[in-house]
């Protein structure tokens, strides 16, 4: 894989193992699991985020829970078919994961930087309060052809920016990766708790040149 597609997506995260390892498929016969893992926010509050982890990276057969670790990866989508709709599901594809001890006071816990290209429209909106919004899809190329479709979250002055994005236009993002709890309604009477993923946006800048 060339280093210029590893660089348009890179996430660095450290936090606590909360779940054991679950098998999620196989390629060329290498397994790959999921595991979930609580990152720390600046808030003392905690996202959990599900690791995608190939088998030779670790011993997928022990049970971690409670151990902190610190990865090295990139954010990625994959639409899964279900209720007669593809559901896109992301997770942090781990290249590198190291032991530590515990979380490291001010260190960097969970960052991530995405270059890519707005593949829908923004959506800007603005909360009862007065706060302003705007949600992104992004499109990070993988090799082979492949993209992985993230959605980003801006706020303030970066959502009015955003607000005014095009289609097709080449973004580059900073931010962490946060998740986020809501309610899906199944049927009249039927709703299931879910969790969403998207990126919290700290910095943004276009990367078209002005015509």
């Amino acid at each position: 894989m060339s280093d210029k597609m590893i660089e348009n997506n890179q996430v660095t995260m450290m936090g606590e193992i909360v779940s054991p390892f679950l098998f999620s498929h196989e390629v060329f016969g290498e397994g790959f699991y999921m595991v979930e893992v609580d990152v720390k926010r600046l808030s003392n509050s905690k996202d959990r985020i599900p690791l995608m982890i190939s088998e030779r990276l670790i011993d997928v057969s022990k049970d971690y829970t409670g151990e902190f670790i610190m990865v090295n990866g990139q954010f990625r989508s994959y639409n899964r078919h279900e209720e007669m709709k593809n559901r896109l599901i992301l997770s942090v594809f781990v290249r590198e994961l190291f032991f530590i001890e515990e979380e490291l006071d001010g260190a960097k816990t969970n960052q991530i930087l995405l270059d890519g290209y707005i593949c829908k429209q923004p959506v800007y909106r603005k909360t009862p309060l007065g706060r302003e919004i705007a949600d992104l899809l992004l499109a990070v190329n993988r090799p082979y052809g492949k993209s992985d479709y993230i959605p980003c979250i801006c706020w303030g002055r970066n959502a009015r920016f955003a607000s005014a994005f095009e289609v097709g236009e080449h973004v580059q993002v900073v931010g962490r990766i946060q998740s986020r709890e809501y309610t899906k309604k199944i049927t009249e009477t039927e709703t299931q708790k879910r969790v969403a993923y998207e990126v919290s946006v700290s910095k943004l800048e276009c990367m078209d040149e002005p015509v």
